[in-house]
């Protein structure tokens, strides 16, 4: 990496660096193995990375509530079903979010056991998608700007807090993530503010719309946004729109479209009729139920004022806050440059409309996310950091070092606050967090910017693998499921499982799809009907279903009980354990 950051500083307009125009060094310069090792050895050092940074807790961590184990059910009950079209969790339609992502899922839960395959399996679609945006930003960065600069972006979108979090989550973000850094490339390789004819390789006319039939295929209309709002800021500022004809829409759509349709047409002709039917109704289920109550108001608790997303990203975009501040005073400075001018115009209009939608979850804005890193490597590069803008430099300086030290009091609490206990990796992560982040500071003091960088990725990696890897898969009382399901097993092996007072999407997950989760009431007689071998009581429930119970003429016992936090309503809970007596 050190050889790496020591090359030509970034070329200022579009296109090849200038070793690359000129065909670089002679052999004699360069003999082969060197070649080889600058050729090769980026694309293997971030595969490094990610390897570093993704594998960690993949296939241990528990599945996580709620979305992620909603999707993963909904993709296991496709392998259970057959049904490849319907997306359903147990027998409620989702219609949420289109087929794509589930296709991903249950085509990886095949190759590792199908339907009985771990959690790790439903996971692996979106380690890969987030190694893929990774690589597909240094593929195309490396042609816009030198090396270094290429190199040191991908490496910190890699690093990125919320690109780990979303790695590890099988859900849409990941690969909605790589669609998007596909299509923006694809987008930049075409941009020309100054009007300059050149042809546009085939091969990113279809990369652009491909990245946008497949982006519409996991999430719908995110992706086409980010990338509209980004052309119209760029045609307005430049006011200049013929590159656009670069893209070849007449080609490119129907690409797009032949991604979209087969899916698209098979959903719209289920049959009506049902509790499962789909018909023409997902469209409008996800338009209605899904899509229109986040624009216009908070859609499932998940509300907050303007400026949430501002509020977070020194958290969410670490280990890159330690420049992001300074980084973007510059890049302002210097909006004229084609390359930054592109980046801020992928960045601050849909920030700002992110930030205006009432219903607010903190990944929403992770597609804007690798053209700040963009900016940020480009002034690590190119700035000597205490001397070109103090100010700025130290506020980066104080937020870095509180997520660092945030990062450091979770790794401990964990453990401290949910099982009373303190587990030594959680020390290590802690000391990561702490001594290298001492040492990544003290970097950015002396004003080297890349080193400083640098020693931050670092302490991200190997914090974030102690964190993954062994404090939160050794926590019982963060993932609750796990010890409700692992008891169950143990009390009754096989049973069929009802819950009231705890309906958590991954008790299903880790159980059977026929676990019903349901209220006290209708959880008694379930087991008065014989339909149901266990009752998995909360505490706040236990009252009413004795009552029911007692009211169905149903003597019932107490057999454990469990206690762990549920982090989706944000409060303890008790669940005990009840059979039909005798």
């Amino acid at each position: 990496m050190i050889r790496l950051l020591r090359q030509t500083p970034h070329s200022p307009v579009p296109g090849p660096p200038p070793s690359r125009r000129s065909g670089g060094s002679s052999p004699e310069e360069n003999p082969r193995w060197l070649r080889l090792t600058q050729g090769v050895g980026p694309w293997a050092g971030l595969l490094a990375l990610c390897l570093v940074l993704f594998l960690p807790g993949l296939l241990t961590l528990p599945p996580f509530d709620r979305d992620e184990a909603r999707f993963a059910q909904a993709s296991r009950q496709m392998i259970e079903s057959g049904d490849y079209i319907r997306i359903s969790f147990q027998h409620e339609p989702r219609n949420k979010k289109p087929i794509g992502i589930y296709w991903a899922q249950a085509a990886s839960a095949h190759l590792f056991g199908g339907a009985e395959a771990p959690i790790g399996a439903y996971r692996l679609p979106s380690a890969l998608a987030a190694t893929a945006a990774v690589l597909l930003l240094f593929a195309g960065l490396r042609r816009q700007t030198d090396p270094a600069t290429a190199f040191l972006a991908a490496s910190l979108l890699a690093s990125t807090l919320l690109t780990v979090v979303e790695a590890h989550l099988a859900k849409t973000d990941a690969a909605l993530l790589a669609c998007t850094v596909g299509a923006q490339m694809a987008l930049l390789r075409a941009y020309r503010p100054a009007g300059e004819e050149v042809a546009l390789p085939l091969r990113y006319t279809a990369l652009f719309w491909g990245a946008l039939g497949a982006a519409i295929l996991v999430k719908g209309p995110v992706v086409p946004m980010v990338v509209g709002v980004t052309l119209l800021a760029l045609g307005f500022a430049d006011k200049s729109w013929g590159w656009l004809k670069r893209l070849r829409p007449l080609m490119g759509l129907p690409l797009a479209a032949l991604i979209v349709a087969p899916w698209t047409l098979a959903i719209l002709a289920q049959p009506g009729g049902g509790s499962t039917a789909t018909g023409g109704n997902f469209f409008v289920d996800a338009i209605r139920g899904d899509l229109l109550p986040k624009l216009i108001g908070s859609q499932e608790g998940h509300g907050a004022p303007p400026g949430l997303y501002l509020a977070l990203l020194a958290v969410t975009f670490f280990p890159g806050t330690l420049l992001l501040i300074p980084a973007l005073r510059a890049a302002w400075q210097t909006r004229l440059d084609p390359l930054v001018r592109f980046a801020l115009a992928w960045v601050l209009p849909c920030w700002l409309i992110f930030e205006l939608i009432p219903t607010k979850l903190p990944h929403y804005v992770l597609p804007l996310y690798p053209a700040l890193a963009l900016l940020v490597a480009r002034f690590a590069l190119t700035a000597v950091v205490h001397q070109v803008t103090p100010w700025t430099a130290r506020i980066s300086q104080l937020l870095w070092g509180l997520a660092a030290l945030l990062l450091a009091i979770v790794s401990v609490g964990i453990g401290l606050y949910l099982d009373h206990a303190l587990n030594p990796l959680a020390l290590i992560a802690a000391a990561v967090f702490l001594i290298g982040g001492g040492l990544t500071l003290r970097w950015v003091w002396i004003g080297a910017g890349a080193p400083a960088l640098v020693s931050a990725i670092t302490v991200a990696a190997l914090g974030y693998g102690a964190l993954l890897s062994g404090v939160l898969p050794a926590s019982s009382g963060f993932f609750l499921s796990r010890s409700l399901a692992a008891q169950a097993e143990t009390l009754a092996p096989g049973a069929r499982l009802v819950a009231a007072g705890y309906a958590e999407p991954s008790l299903v997950f880790l159980t059977q799809t026929t676990t019903r989760l349901t209220d006290a009431a209708t959880a008694a007689q379930l087991l008065a009907d014989r339909q149901a071998d266990l009752a998995l009581i909360g505490d706040r429930d236990i009252t009413k279903f004795r009552e029911a119970a007692e009211a169905a003429k149903l003597p019932v016992e107490a057999l454990s009980i469990d206690r762990g936090y549920n982090y989706s309503k944000g409060r303890w809970v008790t669940v005990t354990f009840f059979r039909r007596a005798g």
